[in-house]
């Protein structure tokens, strides 16, 4: 069976889904994203995300397709008639369809296109094992803190990193870790766990918000700054986070391994704690 989708007001089955040829997210990757959990058929942290939309379009001076009220209930009925217990509802909103030129349309509609995809979130074989990633030279945008459609430059770097039999790849500038291609990147050394800090160099990730957010209310102790390549590799522990993994662990980077190659305790505890903590508050 397949999926029911939402595009541009109208719920339809995958096969049926349209857009323009004019769309400028095809033309220009000229739109945002956001993408939300789903566990138990409940969405997790679902203002944070609508707040961070509200920031994406606001800072590429684009014009909002529905209100929030609206975007609940699309999410929920989308859950609903794809009977999703456990994945994630991808939400994209272009600048609209307009003929193709470099400066922006003033009377376009927005685009809006909304579909599921289902995965087993809480017991992934990742949560268990780990990833192995690989250092790569960030080469994207300077403004990675507004999540565009424009991914062009993550998909070159996580197939590189397939290409050398690993799972994912942190982006790196100056020998300084940024994060990795779809999710923020940490380590732990000495039991404190290090993060770079926000700026126009790295998402500001919902998931990491709430994890460094449990972590300070657990009494642990959390460093909001750049780390390097090398202080990951001595690290006693290292993780990632993002809507789709949670927290899971990295247990190798460029070869070193991390934490004996398997998870380590503290991310096994916020993972366990984001979950739990995560279920509490789905809506």
């Amino acid at each position: 069976m397949s999926r029911t989708v939402y595009v541009n007001g109208e719920f339809v089955p995958e096969e049926e889904a349209k857009i323009s040829v004019f769309d400028r997210a095809f033309l220009m990757a000229d739109g945002v994203y956001e993408v939300t959990s789903v566990l138990d058929g409940k969405l997790i942290d679902f203002p944070g995300h609508m707040a961070r939309l509200h920031r994406s379009l606001n800072e590429l001076k684009m014009k909002p397709a529905r209100t929030d009220d609206e975007l609940l209930a699309i999410h929920r009925e989308l859950i609903a008639r794809n009977d999703l217990e456990s994945g994630m509802i991808y939400l994209q909103i272009t600048r609209g369809a307009a003929d193709r030129d470099f400066i922006w349309p003033t009377d376009a509609e927005p685009g809006i296109v909304l579909f599921t995809q289902a995965k087993e979130q809480v017991n992934a074989a990742t949560a268990k094992t780990g990833l192995k990633v690989i250092t790569v030279e960030d080469q994207r945008w300077a403004r990675r803190d507004i999540k565009t459609v424009q991914l062009l430059f993550p998909s070159f770097a996580k197939m590189e990193a397939k290409a050398a039999g690993k799972d994912d790849a942190w982006l790196v500038t100056d020998g300084e870790v940024n994060e990795g291609t779809s999710n923020n990147a940490y380590i732990v050394k000495n039991d404190v766990i290090i993060t770079r800090n926000l700026s126009n160099d790295i998402l500001h990730g919902i998931t990491r918000a709430a994890v460094l957010r449990f972590a300070r209310e657990a009494q642990m102790k959390v460093e909001e700054r750049a780390f390097t390549v090398e202080e990951a590799k001595a690290a006693d522990e290292a993780f990632c986070t993002s809507a789709s993994a949670f927290v899971t662990a990295i247990v190798e980077i460029d070869g070193a391994t991390i934490s004996a190659g398997e998870p380590g305790p503290i991310a096994a505890r916020l993972r366990e704690v984001y979950i739990d903590e995560s279920r509490k508050t789905a809506i």
